[in-house]
């Protein structure tokens, strides 16, 4: 056992058997975390600058750009290094603070999506209340998701610390995952996958809160009596649920089964979809269906090309 815990890094495999597209590759993230970067950054400015989007609703919106910036941008640095060098080590403190950050931004996405959701569930079914309850609990919910994600990361973190690892410390994955991870741990698991069940809970919780919103919400619509005026409320809430259904379908397709390995390029590809394509496709849906972003975007558009003038 001795010789098994003497492991201070882990080889992260990456895409090593497509190596013949490497630079394909490469370009191809790359290209899409600029993306990714760019429209989130462009969102939370948008929001910061533009007086009609400060409603609770987009200051959320504007938190959860800044946790998707941050998911991203801990991963896929990291990963166009493996993709150059076919396979790439990471240190045991690089490893569990990649892990770390994964898990804490990937939480507050999580929570930033429930809370949006009971926005949109207070917008609609119960509009008098609104601006009362908001104003007063829109800073407390912000600091609760954010502490709330610490607590649920920093649980399972304390208790990796305490595992043994064994050779090889091969991880046939492009970042640090909490499965890979325990496939190579030499100690008991059963206290961390208890941790794990524990937390999945929580978020089939958030999950099923969300649901009961849209349940409220839907049912308040039927009721309107235009067609026009259900419409139109319906258009508020489009953007979100759009967003909500892609992020837990990936969350499904991803970490569904806690017992599976990821050592295939299927699995791959499904921790590809929530490390850049749900990052890729939010603010592109939230610009494109929003109403008020549009035309945020285009005051900003007409005063640019005023200054140019």
């Amino acid at each position: 056992m001795l010789n098994r815990t003497l492991a201070k890094e882990f080889l992260l495999l990456g895409f090593e058997g497509h190596q013949n597209i490497r630079a394909l590759l490469f370009i191809l993230f790359f290209f899409v975390y600029i993306i990714i970067i760019s429209g989130n950054l462009l969102i939370i400015g948008l929001v910061g600058t533009n007086k009609n989007l400060r409603s609770p609703m987009y200051v959320f919106l504007s938190n959860l750009s800044f946790s998707e910036i941050m998911i991203t941008t801990n991963i896929v640095p990291n990963m166009l290094g493996v993709i150059l060098e076919g396979s790439k080590t990471i240190s045991f403190s690089g490893c569990f603070t990649q892990l770390f950050f994964h898990g804490l931004f990937g939480y507050m996405e999580c929570l930033f999506l429930t809370v949006m959701s009971y926005d949109r569930y207070l917008a609609v079914c119960n509009p008098l209340h609104y601006t009362s309850i908001m104003d007063v609990m829109l800073k407390r919910y912000i600091i609760l998701v954010w502490i709330s994600s610490f607590i649920f990361i920093v649980v399972p973190i304390i208790l990796l610390l305490q595992l043994y690892f064994c050779y090889p410390n091969v991880i046939d994955l492009f970042f640090c995952d909490l499965t890979p991870l325990l496939a190579l741990s030499c100690s008991d698991t059963y206290a961390i996958k208890t941790e794990a069940i524990v937390s999945s809970v929580l978020l089939a919780l958030c999950f099923f809160l969300i649901v009961f919103s849209y349940v409220c919400i839907l049912l308040t619509i039927l009721r309107i009596p235009s067609a026009l005026g259900r419409q139109k409320t319906f258009s508020t809430c489009s953007s979100h649920l759009l967003a909500v259904l892609i992020f837990f379908l990936t969350i499904i397709s991803v970490y569904g089964n806690p017992t599976m390995v990821y050592s295939s390029t299927i699995n791959k590809l499904q921790s590809l979809l929530y490390v850049l394509v749900t990052p890729f496709f939010n603010p592109i849906i939230y610009t494109l269906r929003n109403k008020e972003i549009k035309s945020a975007l285009y005051k900003l558009k007409n005063s640019l090309k005023n200054r140019n003038l």
